[in-house]
């Protein structure tokens, strides 16, 4: 599947001059690595993905709607198993029932200094999910044509811990904002998906 990249990404942005605020930063500073995964998985025959609550803590995305992922450890052959590793310690789909299929374009977060390898993998059967007690307050299964959806695409005021009242770009997914470094994932996924879609009908 070939990667919209950076500019189907900041579709969703929700800062404005965010580019080039990342690449600014980029330039300055030694960010450290990460690794999410999108989980696509079949649910009574129908596509569904994965996203989770993340618990309330003093982190720079506490509460937020995010993929499964996290920081990489040195013990990590590379950034594709740290997104599998941190699946399977967020929300419990071991290592040997995800199948890898490919990787999205790499995101610049400089609210919380971290660079995010996107990844997308696939489950052949239904998932029984076990959250991370520590770190995941919910686990939200949404079926994938949710996604697909151009009417749920929007957008939402709020404040966070790094800016107040500012208007975002969305996706409304099983009633829950995903805004942010997510969406931006989320939609360029969403390209990807169409376009093998469309490819394969044409």
């Amino acid at each position: 599947m070939p990667l919209p990249g950076e500019k189907v990404q900041l579709e969703m942005a929700a800062v404005e001059r965010l580019q080039e605020l990342q690449h600014s930063r980029l330039k300055e500073v030694k960010p450290k690595e990460a690794a999410t995964m999108m989980l696509v998985y079949p649910k009574y025959d129908v596509p569904y993905f994965v996203l989770i609550e993340r618990m309330i803590s003093k982190g720079k995305h506490s509460g937020q709607i995010a993929f499964p992922g996290g920081r990489a450890e040195k013990e990590d052959p590379d950034y594709a198993h740290t997104a599998l590793r941190e699946t399977e310690e967020e929300i419990g789909i071991p290592i040997n029932q995800q199948q890898l299929l490919t990787a999205g374009t790499p995101i610049y977060i400089p609210p919380s200094n971290y660079l995010v390898r996107p990844f997308i993998s696939y489950a052949t059967s239904n998932l029984s999910f076990v959250p991370q007690a520590s770190e995941v307050k919910s686990i939200i299964e949404v079926p994938l044509k949710q996604l697909l959806d151009p009417t749920r695409v929007t957008s939402h005021r709020l404040s966070t811990s790094y800016m107040d009242d500012v208007n975002v770009p969305c996706f409304m997914l099983c009633d829950q904002i995903v805004w942010g470094a997510t969406a931006m994932m989320l939609n360029e996924f969403k390209f990807m998906i169409q376009n093998t879609i469309t490819s394969q009908y044409s």
